[in-house]
């Protein structure tokens, strides 16, 4: 049997990770002693793999797709497919930066200060890509971690990622500059691509867990109305795409389905039921095939 060779993100981003391919249809099941996680799908075999190790896997063929940040496919110049972008992480759906930071009261405020200085990172190559399109040497050492409490004693400054800023800020460090904005890719061996079985299979995958992401934030809404009334409750509606509208035994009655931003239910239902619908149902939604 042809098997897919899947790569999951060991970390951070293995839970979310897990969460997603649940609401896309994939059982997975990870084990604390083991680095190869069930699935309940037997054309796939999974393996979880360091995000930072997980683009030179599949470029060299030994995982025929995974999930990775885009900063790390950058900071490893893997030579690999980008099959869709999958916006999300371990906190929020915003993207992450790697970010040139010093401390608050360095003299250093742009690139050009970092001539001769000393830079904690561990996106070496990236940062090494920075300096040299500003011009500028220095010495640039690999940080095994705790980054940002390196400054001011164990280096100038640093290139750390951040989502919200808070760490940097808790240690006393502002942000120069923005060397890379990164969101989840997934990602396939160039020749896994083309072959046909793999790739229908990946496709297929991608497309289930773009409509798991989609569908967050988002709310179904039923709901029952006099047929009389059904402009007045079109003009309320910030659908998605054009909303359901269906007869009931009733000729005088419709019922109308729809999608909607969740933010908006709070305000939208009171003006609903003063508009005349009535049985209004709100539900969630696993995904949105658009």
């Amino acid at each position: 049997m042809t098997m897919l060779q899947l790569g999951l993100p060991k970390g951070s981003l293995e839970i979310p990770t897990v969460e997603m391919f649940a609401k896309a249809g994939w059982r997975i099941t990870i084990s604390s002693r083991s680095y190869y996680p069930g699935i309940d799908d037997d054309e796939i075999e999974c393996t979880l793999v360091r995000p930072q190790e997980m683009a030179r896997y599949v470029s060299e063929g030994i995982l025929d797709c995974g999930l990775t940040g885009y900063d790390w496919i950058v900071e490893n110049g893997g030579d690999v497919h980008e099959v869709c972008e999958l916006v999300y992480s371990k906190v929020s759906r915003r993207p992450v930066r790697w970010v040139l930071a010093v401390p608050e009261d360095s003299p250093i405020t742009c690139a050009k200060d970092l001539e001769g200085k000393r830079i904690a990172t561990e996106v070496v190559n990236m940062t090494h890509s920075y300096l040299k399109k500003h011009g500028v040497k220095a010495h640039v050492e690999f940080s095994w971690g705790a980054t940002e409490v390196k400054p001011p004693r164990l280096a100038d400054a640093i290139v750390e990622v951040t989502e919200t800023g808070s760490s940097l800020r808790a240690n006393k460090l502002k942000i120069i500059d923005t060397l890379c904005t990164s969101t989840t890719r997934f990602i396939c061996n160039q020749d896994a691509w083309q072959d046909p079985w793999k790739r229908e299979k990946i496709q297929r995958i991608a497309l289930l867990l773009q409509a798991v992401l989609d569908a967050e934030n988002h709310v179904g809404l039923m709901l029952n109305l006099k047929r009389e009334n059904l402009q007045k409750i079109l003009d309320l509606l910030p659908a998605l795409r054009r909303p359901t509208v269906a007869d009931l035994v009733d000729p005088d009655w419709i019922a109308l389905t729809t999608v909607i931003e969740e933010h908006v239910v709070r305000d939208l239902v009171p003006k609903l039921s003063e508009a005349g619908a009535e049985g209004i149902v709100e539900f969630g939604l696993n995904k949105i095939v658009r």
